[in-house]
């Protein structure tokens, strides 16, 4: 079993009535045009339409769930972070490492109740949160899946796990809701985002969704090194400055906070379709990686993941 926290998640302190409320505006956000996410896809996801960018319906698609220990230390602990793969993505990043998951949508349809069920298997499991990977597309069935997931004794922060295009609307039913919030923020180019993740206005929509998730949970905080609540930005670098690392880090400090905890990732390798793109072909060299920590380090950003 997880050990206990002092931190109690916001969800098991927002009224019932609210929660319902904002499940069924979230229902209503899977209307045509849907607007779970910024792309605005001409479907009825609530009739089960899977025509729009992400091919998900009605139903939340999962690939897996298990402890997973390869996140964020203060997400993995002792424990390890409950992480839920959600099929599909608004995405379509050429470099993705979970392409089979994101693009192929690898998983099966489940209910609301078999969700919620994953949720209590995992803290069954000792594991500190739910971490939901890639929950844009899903935000209606998570909200859908929560109430049998209280009812059924879950008290662990949830993660929100994500790319980093996401809709201030869908966010702003998720206050009081989630504690932790884990976005990437991928590029600070607008060609750069269209060529190798297929999106508009990334940047723009990016800043305005992690400034909205930094004014739901602040900074970082922790208890005996877990996470309990607050903001976790990750940035993946590219080669060649691909992904705008200088930028990315003055936003950060100047418009978030130089508190703000971030991953800044040197992990990169030229997955999916990356080889087709001779610029993405190589991983990033020692010296890129060193260059982008200290780009973050001179806007006064401390708190790096290594």
């Amino acid at each position: 079993m997880s050990k206990a926290i002092l931190h109690k998640p916001s969800y098991l302190q927002l009224p019932a009535e609210e929660l319902f409320r904002r499940i069924d505006a979230a229902w209503e956000l899977m209307a045509s045009p849907c607007r779970v996410c910024p792309r605005g896809c001409k479907v009825d996801r609530r009739a089960d339409d899977q025509r729009g960018f992400c091919r998900i319906g009605a139903r939340v698609v999962v690939s897996s769930f298990s402890p997973h220990f390869g996140e964020e230390p203060p997400l993995v602990g002792t424990g390890g972070s409950g992480t839920i793969f959600l099929t599909s993505c608004n995405l379509a990043c050429v470099f993705c490492q979970n392409w089979e998951i994101s693009q192929a949508r690898w998983g099966r349809p489940v209910t609301n109740e078999q969700l919620a069920g994953a949720m209590l298997k995992l803290q069954n499991l000792g594991c500190h949160n739910i971490n939901f990977v890639s929950p844009t597309v899903h935000v209606s069935q998570i909200l859908a899946a929560l109430p049998y997931a209280i009812e059924g004794g879950l008290r662990v922060p949830l993660v929100y796990n994500t790319g980093g295009y996401d809709s201030l609307e869908a966010l702003r039913l998720l206050d009081g809701i989630f504690d932790i919030y884990m976005p990437d923020i991928k590029y600070a180019d607008e060609a750069i985002a269209r060529k190798y993740s297929l999106v508009k206005d990334y940047y723009p929509v990016a800043k305005a969704a992690v400034k909205e998730m930094h004014r739901q949970v602040s900074d970082l905080v922790a208890e005996d090194g877990v996470a309990v609540r607050g903001l976790i930005i990750r940035h993946l670098v590219l080669p060649d400055g691909l992904a705008g690392t200088a930028e990315v880090m003055r936003f950060i400090a100047r418009e978030l906070s130089v508190h703000s905890y971030v991953n800044v990732m040197a992990q990169y390798r030229p997955a999916n379709k990356a080889e087709r793109h001779s610029e993405l072909s190589r991983r990033i060299t020692s010296h890129e990686y060193r260059e982008a920590l200290r780009l973050a380090l001179e806007q006064g950003l401390y708190r790096l993941a290594r």
